[in-house]
């Protein structure tokens, strides 16, 4: 048994907060109250002392690249859940770019098998088509039954439109999401630099906003025809974002989703000017009006859904120049911080609006047992210091291609609950540290 105690608890499902006591039984919950008050404490259990903290359900990651199989000098399944539990996560999804790509049983196998070897929970996405080359769909239903728990090709654009809908009609047959990475390269001369300041700068063409707002735009209009539940994956525009908005007003609320980064929330071109490679991602940075718009449909619930959408390089690797090195960042380990940072110190959202936004909602989105605070429920929780300000660093991850590394934020992870078990200690961290 383990009693979280003293906390004050934030359940974004159901909207209950409070000072409450959680006691767990293996991996569910199994009583929500007050010591004293509505149970008795057990004779032996682990205690957890949460005076001063928010207890909130574990964080869930629909967007996490681990690079296992194929690149795991970059990243590999091990790693990357050590850094999600520091984080604050107990649960993420995993993209399917590896190599192989995970558009067969074989490989589906092997990456859930090394899932299970982690401290937290480990899903993971197949492609759609095969080898990701927008050609072949894969055989959804086998994939579906043999455990994986969405679709997408991330990292490489679907083009061919009658693929998409015969794609999009198998998702909505299965009753399962289709994330899309949406950036039509034929619009694109260099990908990770927006076509603006950013691309003036370093003499370039760059990315424009034409390319995600295209397949945007086609994408809605399938998904309105096919009733598949799809997910826009890291918008970066406002026109993005108003289309998102917009058909969702049109009464395609429940099958439409939508994913903001924290990079994309926080940062806009001038930090590619500034920090180079780090800030260097598909899709791009942006402008001022882009980062206030998707803050905009954070607050109004265009876009529901925060994921980091992790992706370590090595330093190698970044340390190419500006237009040959490879797009994405780290995120696990900043993404609650800048969170807090960003949206709760600034009054956009509440502390319960943003962990629905980085729980409840992308838990939903992939139907897992997860995101919620309740009896029976699953004993997966984070302790949160809303008020401590922390130095982004000394990651988990395997790499450290960020461009928040030495920020100071505001909101620390103190502990990581998965299945009833401590997954992350800062306190325990620290010392192993020093």
């Amino acid at each position: 048994m383990l009693l979280i105690q003293n906390g004050y608890l934030i359940d974004p499902k159901s909207g209950t907060e409070g000072n409450f006591d959680v006691l767990t039984e293996g991996d569910r919950i199994i009583k929500i109250g007050r010591i004293g008050q509505d149970m008795e404490k057990p004779a032996h259990c682990q205690v957890l002392d949460a005076e001063g903290l928010v207890v909130a359900p574990g964080l869930v990651d629909v967007h996490v690249h681990f690079r296992e199989p194929g690149f795991t000098y970059k990243e590999d399944i091990a790693t990357g859940a050590q850094a999600a539990a520091r984080g604050g996560y107990t649960t993420v999804v995993l993209m399917a770019n590896t190599k192989p790509p995970v558009d067969n049983e074989e490989t589906l196998a092997l990456v859930l098998e090394k899932a299970k070897e982690t401290a937290i929970h480990v899903e993971t996405c197949a492609n759609v088509t095969m080898g990701m080359k927008g050609v072949t769909l894969t055989d959804m239903e086998k994939l579906a039954q043999s455990g994986a728990v969405g679709f997408t090709d991330d990292g490489v654009p679907l083009l061919d439109e009658e693929l998409v809908r015969a794609a999009m009609e198998r998702m909505a047959r299965l009753d399962m999401p289709v994330s899309f990475h949406e950036e039509d390269p034929a619009l694109i001369a260099q990908n990770g630099i927006n076509r603006g300041r950013a691309s003036e700068y370093f003499g370039i063409e760059g990315s424009p906003r034409e390319a995600e707002t295209s397949l945007i735009r086609r994408d809605l209009e399938l998904a309105l025809e096919t009733g598949a539940c799809i997910n826009i994956q890291h918008i970066s525009t406002a026109e993005g974002v108003e289309l998102v908005r917009r058909a969702k007003a049109g009464g395609m609320g429940r099958n439409i989703h939508a994913e903001a980064t924290p990079h994309h929330f926080t940062l806009t071109e001038e930090a590619v000017i500034q920090y180079g490679t780090l800030a260097k991602m598909n899709p791009p940075l942006r402008t001022e009006e882009d980062r206030q718009a998707i803050i905009r449909g954070l607050v109004d619930g265009t876009i529901d859904i925060i994921a980091t959408d992790h992706a370590p390089h090595s330093a190698e690797e970044k340390a190419k120049p500006l237009t040959e090195a490879p797009s994405g960042i780290i995120g696990l380990e900043t993404a609650l911080s800048l969170g807090i940072t960003e949206l709760v110190c600034k009054g956009y959202l509440t502390m319960r609006e943003l962990l629905r936004a980085m729980s409840t909602n992308p838990a939903a989105l992939y139907r897992l047992d997860a995101g919620y605070l309740a009896e029976g429920g699953p004993a997966d929780l984070v302790l949160i210091d809303t008020a401590a300000v922390n130095v982004a660093g000394d990651y988990l991850s395997k790499s450290n291609n960020s461009p928040f590394t030495g920020w100071e934020l505001t909101g620390r992870v103190c502990a990581t609950v998965c299945s009833g078990k401590i997954v992350y200690d800062k306190i325990a961290f620290e010392e192993k540290r020093k």
